[in-house]
């Protein structure tokens, strides 16, 4: 019953939004309206007002939208939300600006005279405009009032020429930065946590396990890595948009022909190309380099942009009058101060100790002030100026209460959703596709696609991305992250500015183009870009590496790094070390050969014969590795054989649980009903019957599958177990190594403790037990920072115990300290030679093993690996068989 409810949650949310009911009210209102209903009819036909809801009642989903809703605002790790009203300012005051319309007028004539010229500079100016406004709606306009009547005027095709014009200006929804990933981000960021516990619940079910492992763990994703993951299929779509109108023009010259350029390609030309390009394009590189470089979040850089827009208003709107380029003069040179400052001066006030960091602090102080005079000359330019500031604050407002208002809306409409069973009937429906996950995927981005003729972004974004993310990304087949996902998502969902009969970038175009213009001919306009779209959604779907790679790279090459020994990373670790080992495993035997050579008489025994003991572990481990290589082989040799029993087994077992969850649903409607109810008979025939299909559906899985499951568990386990072997004696063969030169490196240390020791015996010896208690530890204290000296660590901590007991006694303290005055003068002589003549053998065995055997050792990865990780972790790797 709780699916007519289901029904008509959608059918009132629908007619809302077809009525033209404001989107952040239809959402919340349906959700509301269909939650008394049914709780109403309960009532009424029941007796009981949680009768028609899937689990709970009216009011634990009422409190539940309630509580996604706070939780946009009150959640702290949501602060991406933050960066929505930054770009959205810098967004609109650069179009306010005129930027559009020097880029178009100066690109034009740049790129004019080639075939296609004038459709090529308006795809590039699109893709700047994208990553500095990504305002849809103001790029549109301002590119269909330029560069539409020169195109018409130079013999362009309407059709190519609108179409042109509609497409670059969504540009902006998919190059960052853009609203609609960092709305992505966020509901992705949810999903993943949500996908991780389905994750994790499927693993136990089917293993039996209580814990999974974390290399199989859904990875999420913030608003930083969708910017990254997003870039290089932007410019994909760009490229192809260039390349075709190219094509287009040498094809049918008639329909894209060149327009040559009155004036002269002379130095004043170039020189007002570089005025017009370097502004937008240094203010992309601040925001997306500060994001891509590490050196600022989504949120920073949000701010870093809107300031930046603010300074380029200063000058663009006060342009022709005295004093223009005063306040970004002045902007940049207290950032070329404050630059300076940060690299050679200590501006941490809390610790400022010197004159020359005193100096250091007054500098930074009086370049920020500089910053801010820039910024504050800037804004009241704009003040001044048409009253631009007051304008671009009241359209920011407007913008970001509309986003947030349909993602409040949003939240209680996924409540609702829930209530009525729709989220297991999502699941229940792709889960039951045959094909698996591609065949899921494709589903979900045809439903999106054609949503896209109706429905804004938005509305998509917070609308279906709940719904079906969780399910998709708890997928092991396929094992995509967030990001991947988030991105094929954004690419699609942008058609919905290009399709009929609601494409809002036609709408746009439409209020501004001409009467010669038809309709008809803008809608066939957009069609071969609508089918570019599609083509680069393929090649994004066909090649993860381009949305992985970039945040992949900026993590693993950031100060904050995942290590080496990250279980997350350890599969393509392990493919490096092979790479690796491959060319250079005779190197490593050659090397352990020489150090088993050195003479470590002079060393305690204990040291000495774990540092022999590791070299004769090098091959041992180079031998387990090929083992392990092995077990790898014999895995996938397995899985071909099991990977189609297991599929359709997992597919018996889950529709069955389908069916327990409906058999769950019958009880409970049971157990409402009075004890002599008549209904009673008639469900309990339901449960028999489906009973009766969850018996005929387990009949299917084959008699052998315990045995051929048992079969591959024993290879994976095999596998497994070699690479935990392979683990253990790589570190054999390199800790001890790295135990002893921490030893022999820390000479100047253990030497500079001398004076302190030898002292300590007249410390002891001149005053009060009491008072030696305190020197005597920090004296042991300064002995743990050095390697290798427990034994007189150990005497030290005696002699303070004897001082500081109930009874104190001199004469032990001062015995235990000649103990280790004693131990002192043992190390100091073989460490002076162990420097000498073991130290440089074991250090190039050390390095020799580095990047290889000792690579899970290492704090961060070297560049070299960093970017082979980053390569490799691209690559969607299918863990189902794990589950």
């Amino acid at each position: 019953m709780e699916l007519y409810f289901l029904l008509l949650l959608v059918i009132l949310m629908a007619a809302a939004l077809s009525s033209g009911f404001p989107v952040a009210f239809a959402l919340p209102g349906a959700s509301i309206a269909t939650i008394m209903i049914a709780a109403g009819a309960g009532l009424l036909f029941e007796g009981a007002s949680d009768a028609f809801f899937a689990q709970g009642g009216p009011k634990q989903w009422l409190s539940a939208g309630v509580t996604n809703l706070r939780g946009v605002y009150w959640e702290p790790e949501r602060d991406t939300l933050i960066a929505i009203p930054l770009f959205i300012f810098m967004g609109i005051m650069l179009q306010r600006s005129k930027i559009a319309e020097d880029l178009l007028i100066t690109m034009a004539n740049l790129f004019g005279p080639i075939p296609g010229g004038l459709g090529i500079s308006v795809v590039f100016v699109g893709a700047l405009l994208a990553a500095t406004t990504g305002i849809v709606g103001a790029t549109v306009v301002a590119m269909g009032l330029i560069s539409l009547p020169a195109m018409m005027r130079n013999g362009y095709s309407n059709s190519l020429a609108t179409g042109t014009i509609a497409a670059s200006g969504t540009l902006g929804q998919i190059i960052p930065p853009s609203i609609v990933l960092i709305i992505l981000a966020d509901q992705l960021a949810s999903a993943a946590d949500q996908a991780g516990t389905i994750r994790k619940a499927l693993f136990k079910e089917n293993t039996g396990e209580l814990s999974m492992p974390s290399s199989f763990d859904v990875v999420s994703t913030s608003a930083g890595e969708m910017f990254l993951g997003a870039l290089m299929p932007g410019l994909v779509l760009v490229g192809l948009y260039m390349v075709y109108i190219l094509a287009l023009a040498m094809v049918r010259p008639k329909m894209a022909p060149p327009v040559l350029y009155k004036g002269k390609y002379d130095t004043a030309f170039a020189f007002n190309v570089f005025m017009t390009l370097v502004p937008p394009l240094a203010l992309i590189f601040l925001v997306l380099g500060s994001i891509i470089g590490g050196i600022a979040t989504v949120n920073q850089a949000g701010a870093i942009g809107a300031a930046g827009a603010l300074i380029m208003a200063g000058y663009r709107l006060n342009e022709g009058k005295k004093g223009t380029y005063y306040p970004v003069i002045l902007a940049l040179i207290s950032l070329v101060m404050i630059a300076l400052v940060m690299s050679n001066f200590n501006t941490n006030i809390k610790n400022v100790k010197t004159t020359t960091d005193m100096i250091g602090v007054a500098l930074a102080v009086l370049a920020s002030l500089g910053l801010i005079t820039a910024l504050v000359w800037s804004a009241i330019r704009a003040f001044k100026v048409e009253d631009t500031l007051r304008g671009v604050m009241r359209e920011t407002a407007k913008a970001t209460s509309l986003v947030f208002i349909i993602l409040l809306g949003a939240a209680i409409l996924t409540a609702a959703f829930r209530a009525f069973g729709g989220e297991h009937l999502v699941k229940d429906f792709l889960e039951g596709l045959p094909g698996g996950f591609w065949f899921k995927f494709v589903i979900v981005m045809s439903v999106i696609f054609f949503m896209g003729f109706f429905l804004d972004f938005i509305e998509i974004a917070v609308v279906v991305v709940p719904i079906v993310a969780p399910i998709l990304l708890a997928d092991p087949e396929a094992n995509v992250t967030a990001v991947w996902l988030g991105v094929m998502i954004g690419l699609n969902i942008q058609t919905s500015f290009l399709t009929p009969p609601f494409g809002f970038a036609l709408f746009y175009l439409r209020g501004v183009a001409p009467a010669a213009v038809k309709t008809i001919q803008m809608y066939k306009g957009v069609i071969p870009f609508i089918c570019l779209q599609l083509i680069a959604l393929g090649i994004v779907g066909n090649s993860p590496q381009l949305v992985n790679y970039l945040p992949n790279r900026v993590a693993l090459l950031s100060d904050n790094a995942p290590p080496p020994s990250n279980p997350k990373l350890g599969f393509c670790a392990d493919q490096y070390v092979g790479l690796q080992i491959a060319d250079i495993g005779p190197k490593l035997l050659a090397s352990a050969e020489s150090a088993s050579k050195i003479d470590f008489g002079q060393m305690p025994e204990d040291l000495a014969d774990s540092a022999r003991e590791s070299f004769t572990k090098v091959a041992e481990a180079l031998a387990q590795l090929k083992l392990a290589e092995q077990a790898i082989l014999n895995v996938d040799t397995a899985a071909v054989a099991f990977r189609p029993v297991h599929k359709k087994v997992r597919a018996l077992q889950r529709d069955a649980k389908t069916i327990d969850r409906a058999i769950d649903a019958i009880v409970e409607r049971v157990k409402d009903l009075a004890e002599d109810s008549p209904k009673i008979t008639k469900l309990n025939t339901e449960v028999d019957a489906l009973k009766t299909e969850k018996d005929l559906l387990l009949a299917q899985i084959p008699s052998d599958w315990d045995v051929t499951h048992k079969a591959f568990q024993d290879v994976s386990k095999a596998r497994t177990k070699a690479f935990a072997v392979y683990k253990r004696l790589s570190g054999d063969a390199y800790t001890p190594a790295i135990e002893v030169l921490d030893v022999l490196y820390s000479g100047d240390a253990f030497r500079a403790l001398q004076d302190g020791l030898m002292s300590a015996k007249d410390l002891v010896a001149e005053n009060a037990p009491a008072d030696a208690v305190e020197p005597l530890a920090a004296l042991g204290r300064q002995f743990s920072e050095v390697s290798g000296v427990n034994d007189i660590k150990s005497a030290i901590s005696k002699a303070r115990r004897a001082v500081k007991s109930k009874t104190p006694d001199k004469a032990k303290a001062q015995a235990q300290l000649d103990k280790a005055i004693a131990l002192y003068q043992g190390q100091l002589e073989w460490r002076a030679k162990a420097e000498v003549d073991i130290a440089p053998k074991l250090a190039a065995y050390e390095t020799s093993l580095r990047t290889t055997l000792g690579l899970k050792s290492q704090p961060k990865f070297t560049r070299e690996q960093a970017l082979f990780i980053a390569s490799c972790t691209s690559n969607h790797r299918d863990v189902s068989l794990n589950f």
